[in-house]
């Protein structure tokens, strides 16, 4: 069944209420605005990140649902880069970083035009597909939580009642109205949700609008803000590892999209969309912003509203992309309390999760693939609680549950199936 024929939104109303939800539940901003205070940047150069982000963000997500990977995916900033930027800001090493992206999304961008890329996830099965999407949602689990919690043990209100309070009804409308609810509010549920906790979290005095007043009210992005490009060959590997990181993510996510809308996830479709997300990637390095990715929470949010329309992620693409050029507009936005985001992303995270099971059931069960499945995510869960004890070149690398688990799976499939296989075909060829 086509997606096209799922989940429509009835009239063009309904359709820019559904593209506003998904883009509070994508929640673009956070990465940038966290990026730039986490690393002191000034509030011109702030100012510029967010804007590039939202405007690579907006145009990334409208070529890719309408003429690339052609599923409804949003578009946002790849968490991958976080700690890399943040260390590139503290250091004045923002050119070599911007660089690094570019040169990074170059090399992506040709291994997908001349097929290489698509070739080498041919081979993959569902244990190994399974598990990436299972990781996806584990790990977007983690960040969830911390929203809903507020941040983390020793953060001012971490768990506080009123933080609790107003996640956990969050939480409970989108998970009610999701499951119970029927026409407008199933398909509002997320919408609804967040309205509500918004109004909860402002009566309780959680809600500052004052930064609203800093921001101009339009603004453009500049060409290369940070100064001419750089290159720094250790600084360059490790936004690679990055890199590959957040395709493997992407892969991840579009599988997740294929499963939900029933749609056939060729080859074409990915070469498509990674090239998509290539090209914006290099757009984004130019005007000093860091690569997008396909985002998976607004997976969840379909699966549970029943929207599997390509209309509404198009529509919140351009709201995206005209955000990027208002940045008050964009600062409003990130007023979104914490635990608001954390209660809407919960049950998200918890759709990918099944939906990763749902595709390793897929996969036969056989204690080869048992094994595959169960130490790629043993390892995925556990190393990167350890990943501070490494040297910082392989240190982005280790602290990524998704890259973890989609190497592991990949290495063990191959050492454990593919290679023995070929032995067996070579015995009996000589035979």
């Amino acid at each position: 069944m086509s997606q096209e024929k799922v989940g429509k939104v009835s009239s063009w109303s309904q359709t820019l209420l559904v593209g506003i939800q998904h883009i509070f539940v994508a929640n673009v901003w956070l990465d940038p605005i966290f990026v730039a205070s986490a690393a002191g940047l000034s509030l011109s150069w702030s100012s510029n990140l967010v804007n590039a982000i939202f405007i690579v963000s907006g145009l990334v997500t409208i070529i890719q649902a309408t003429r690339l990977v052609r599923l409804p995916i949003i578009q946002g900033p790849s968490a991958s880069f976080d700690a890399l930027m943040i260390s590139s800001g503290k250091t004045g090493m923002l050119p070599t970083a911007s660089f690094s992206i570019l040169i990074s999304a170059l090399i992506v961008l040709l291994l997908s035009i001349t097929g290489g890329l698509t070739k080498m996830i041919k081979s993959l099965t569902p244990a190994i597909t399974g598990t990436i999407i299972f990781l996806v949602g584990i790990s977007l689990s983690g960040f969830t939580l911390s929203e809903f919690f507020g941040g983390n043990p020793g953060d001012k209100g971490f768990a506080s009642p009123n933080t609790l309070l107003v996640a956990g009804i969050t939480a409970i409308l989108v998970l009610f109205l999701s499951l119970f609810g029927k026409g407008v509010w199933k398909t509002f549920s997320f919408l609804i949700a967040l309205a509500i906790g918004d109004a909860l979290a402002i009566i309780l005095g959680m809600v500052d609008l004052s930064p609203i007043g800093n921001k101009p009210l339009f603004g453009l992005p500049h060409l290369m803000p940070y100064g001419g490009f750089e290159f720094n060959l250790p600084v360059f590997l490790t936004f690679f590892i990055a890199y590959c990181s957040a395709v493997i993510e992407a892969l991840g996510v579009y599988e997740a999209s294929s499963s939900v809308t029933n749609t056939k996830l060729d080859e074409n479709r990915i070469r498509n969309g990674i090239i998509g997300e290539a090209s914006g990637s290099i757009l984004s390095a130019f005007i000093g912003g860091f690569p997008t990715t396909a985002f998976a929470q607004n997976i969840g949010v379909m699966k549970l509203t029943g929207v599997h329309s390509r209309k509404p992620i198009i529509v919140a693409g351009g709201l995206l992309f005209v955000l990027g050029f208002v940045p008050k507009l964009g600062t409003f936005l990130s007023m979104t309390p914490a635990p608001v985001i954390g209660g809407m992303f919960l049950p998200a995270a918890a759709t990918l999760v099944t939906s990763g099971l749902a595709i390793l059931k897929k996969a036969p069960s056989n204690n080869i693939n048992n094994f595959i499945i169960g130490l790629s995510i043993v390892l995925a869960i556990s190393v990167p609680n350890y990943a501070d004890g490494f040297p910082m070149a392989i240190r982005p690398m280790l602290s990524n549950t998704i890259l973890i688990g989609a190497i592991t799976a990949v290495s063990l499939h191959s050492c454990l199936i593919v290679i023995p296989g070929l032995f067996k075909k070579g015995e009996q060829f000589n035979g």
